[in-house]
């Protein structure tokens, strides 16, 4: 691939491919579907509408324009060091990871700074809709991130000679995310799988070096 485009165009062929997926999916989902409706595909997976205020995988720590101005800055300092990387020419392998993470980091974030005034209020009852006459469900910077993945590949209970869980529901895998957590997660793993020896001495070079 890499013989035909630049490792620049890469980069941004992984931007826009991933952020437009992502997008069209939660739109899809915010629109079609009530909150916390589910779709069965199969026992092991769901498309489960839910939203909510904090970080990847529905994890809420933190404000919320605390997390919407934390993942700005982060996005920031990742599109930086991504230009770095493809002005030193590094691997195309680990642009893609960069790419990934930072595509991810802004598809949730475009949701956290614009969804609440582009939308309606999800509820179980009522569809949201995109440009509401009455306004958005919240100000700029407070909307909601869209999850829909959820896959309880394993759903059963903890034997009762098992001490103080035994009995209790048990579910694996049971965070429910988006393609933009997905997005983020293959980034990470491929980096450390692939690139960890050399990440150190790759962030040392792109921070200290003037290309």
């Amino acid at each position: 691939m890499n013989r035909f485009l630049t490792k620049g165009q890469i980069a941004w062929l992984i931007i826009l491919a991933v952020l437009i997926i992502d997008q069209v999916i939660k739109v899809w989902v915010k629109t079609h579907m009530y909150w916390h409706e589910s779709i069965r595909v199969t026992d092991w997976c769901y498309i489960f509408f839910t939203e909510n205020v904090g970080m990847a995988f529905g994890m809420e720590i933190f404000g919320k324009l605390f997390l919407t101005l934390f993942r700005l800055v982060a996005v920031t300092f990742i599109a930086w060091f991504l230009y770095k990387c493809v002005r030193m020419k590094l691997k195309t392998g680990f642009i893609v990871c960069i790419s990934l993470i930072l595509t991810g980091a802004l598809g949730n974030i475009v949701d956290s700074v614009f969804y609440g005034v582009l939308f309606s209020q999800s509820t179980p009852v009522q569809l949201a809709t995109f440009l509401p006459e009455g306004g958005g469900y919240a100000p700029l910077f407070y909307g909601k991130v869209v999850d829909m993945f959820y896959f309880p590949i394993i759903d059963t209970y903890w034997p009762q000679w098992m001490p103080f869980v035994g009995g209790e529901h048990f579910i694996f895998f049971s965070p429910i995310f988006n393609f933009a957590d997905a997005a983020i997660s293959c980034g990470v793993i491929a980096l450390f799988l692939f690139y960890g020896k050399s990440f150190n001495e790759a962030f040392h070079q792109v921070v200290h070096k003037k290309p």
